[in-house]
């Protein structure tokens, strides 16, 4: 048992502050920031040398949206509950360095992948790389219940809403950090070798981060007198999480977020050189940058929002990012009909601003609905529903529908399915075709991925529904206000 001790009168307790001085916890959250940031770059990779990767190794939109979704979420999932139950207890900042080390090693391998014979036996590239994804996920399923719960102790309540913000701008940053360095070095050399760029880095880092941050007393924000066990069962974390309607209100909102969310931005990149003919490059630098640069600015800005909201509207983190979430819609479904690619960069550029109040906002409820000694588990469960469902089939969806889109298009204009797949449809392949099957992959070839994409951005409604239901519950399961 610990107990947090009272300080002497007229001594400001560091509880209230926070561990460490300021410099110091800025220096923290800064390093947190850096390796979310690293975990997104090397997981939004994949994305970004898509239009190249696709063709090269022969895989369909089912097939990619298995590489960027399930296969990478499945032992996300699996393996980061019990993390965050070791991360309740153990040393945190060791945790954290090993999983940085293990996951930026696979983005590595990841550029090697290839098709590998063992005797009689033959392993295709797909599979490989399918192996590749599951390994870098395993990795970064050790990062964010961990740091949640390291900015949970060094972050006092009144402030770990905005602390928990600029972390959330690690999605965005490392998506935006991703096009920008993945976009470059694929047009620049190849997408192999851009995967060596980014995941090499973070050995480096990971051993940076364990020489530099120190573990801090857990529950050393808690307010004076509070007790708390080492460890909590299992069944009673789950237990007093029943009892929380808003948090599960919550993760049907960020679930429903992810699920649109982790889809559009896995297909981003190759619906543009599909459906406005650029390059790889154009796509990353020039569109999809600032996509995630507006992104983050719109994830900082909701989250400082809500934090000014909340001492007069509790409600706020709750009902500002359902707001966005909502607002987000028609920007996306005219920037994935217009025939114009700047109108379409502005209409992406929009609705990432105004979407992604929900990072901040999710960690926060996540957070403030349960005790102290549940946050990492509470954590770990919000990211096993979001992530398992929504990182692990917002893409397959998206990849399947096109591919049934692409088929039923094809069987329509009178050609028959094995006469034309869709990377016969690529630039550098079409021209082997005749002018019929030309004709036909002018049809269908982008056409049928816009179709899938619109139908994706239509259910970020059904996301603002559960956070606006959210901030109906919200005043009841609060338990940290301050």
């Amino acid at each position: 048992m610990t107990t947090a001790t009272t300080p002497e009168k007229g001594e400001m307790p560091d509880q209230i502050m926070g561990y460490g001085t300021k410099r110091y916890r800025t220096y923290v959250l800064s390093a947190l920031t850096l390796i979310y940031i690293m975990n997104f770059v090397d997981r939004g990779l994949l994305a970004v040398v898509g239009p190249e990767l696709v063709p090269e190794l022969g895989i369909s939109d089912t097939q990619f949206g298995l590489l960027t979704g399930f296969g990478f979420a499945l032992l996300y999932t699996i393996v980061g509950i019990p993390l965050a139950r070791y991360a309740d207890t153990a040393n945190r900042v060791w945790i954290m360095t090993v999983c940085v080390a293990l996951w930026s090693l696979m983005t590595v391998l990841c550029g090697l992948a290839t098709e590998v014979t063992i005797g009689s036996v033959t392993i295709g590239a797909f599979w490989i790389l399918l192996m590749c994804r599951v390994g870098v996920g395993i990795g970064e399923a050790g990062c964010t219940p961990p740091a949640n719960s390291l900015i949970a102790d060094y972050y006092a309540p009144r402030d770990r809403s905005q602390a928990l913000g600029v972390y959330a701008m690690g999605v965005t940053l490392g998506t935006m950090f991703a096009n920008l360095i993945g976009g470059w070095v694929t047009d620049a050399f190849d997408w192999r070798t851009a995967f060596f760029v980014v995941g090499l880095p973070g050995v480096l880092i990971a051993l940076v981060f364990k020489l530099t941050v120190k573990e801090p007393p857990r529950g050393y924000t808690d307010p004076a007198g509070t007790k708390s066990k080492e460890r909590v069962d299992l069944r009673e974390a789950i237990r007093e999480l029943t009892t929380k309607p808003a948090f599960w209100l919550m993760t049907g909102g960020a679930t429903v977020a992810a699920f649109c969310g982790y889809g559009i931005s896995s297909f981003q990149s190759i619906f543009l050189v599909r459906a406005h003919e650029i390059t790889t490059g154009e796509a990353a630098i020039w569109i999809n940058a600032p996509v995630s640069l507006s992104s983050a600015i719109g994830t900082f800005a909701t989250g400082w929002l809500a934090t000014k909201l909340y001492k007069k509207y509790p409600g706020a983190i709750a009902w500002v990012p359902g707001i966005g979430l909502a607002l987000s819609v028609p920007f996306y479904v005219f920037a994935f009909t217009t025939e114009n690619l700047l109108f379409a960069a502005l209409g992406l550029i929009i609705a990432g601003f105004v979407k992604y109040g929900y990072l901040a906002a999710q960690y926060t409820i996540g957070q403030g609905v349960v005790s102290m000694r549940v946050r990492a588990t509470a954590t770990a469960v919000l990211l096993f529903v979001a992530n398992l469902v929504g990182y692990g089939f917002g893409p397959l969806f998206i990849g399947a529908i096109s591919d049934v889109f692409f088929v039923n298009g094809v069987a329509e204009l009178g050609v028959a399915v094995e006469e034309l797949t869709r990377n016969q449809c690529h630039p550098r392949a079409i021209g082997e075709l005749s002018d019929t099957l030309q004709n036909v992959c002018g049809a269908v070839y982008a056409q049928s991925l816009q179709s899938a994409m619109v139908i994706m951005a239509l259910l970020y409604i059904a996301s603002s529904v559960f956070f606006l239901l959210t901030w109906r519950r919200l005043d009841k399961d609060m338990v940290d206000r301050n």
